[in-house]
């Protein structure tokens, strides 16, 4: 059973895709994002919702990413 709220599968998917387009590992993401691995994996898994400011440092690597054409998102992932 899957007990997922919607903010949760918003960051869930966020994360995944950005991760997926981007070519990165969890690994490689944590790193950029300053965070453990372990972290990026609850967020990806839905375990966890990112921070505050996490939240802030995700806005801010996907707004850089999407202005350097590197990452092209659905308007439907944008949480």
């Amino acid at each position: 059973m899957n007990t997922m709220n919607t903010a949760e599968a918003s960051y869930s998917e966020l994360v995944t895709v950005m991760r997926q387009q981007l070519a990165l590992s969890q690994e490689d993401l944590a790193r950029l994002l300053g965070v453990s691995h372990a972290t990026v994996q609850r967020w990806e898994h839905g375990h966890h919702l990112p921070s505050k400011l996490a939240r802030v440092q995700l806005q801010a690597f996907r707004t850089k990413m999407i202005a350097g054409g590197k990452l092209v998102l659905p308007e439907g992932q944008r949480p």
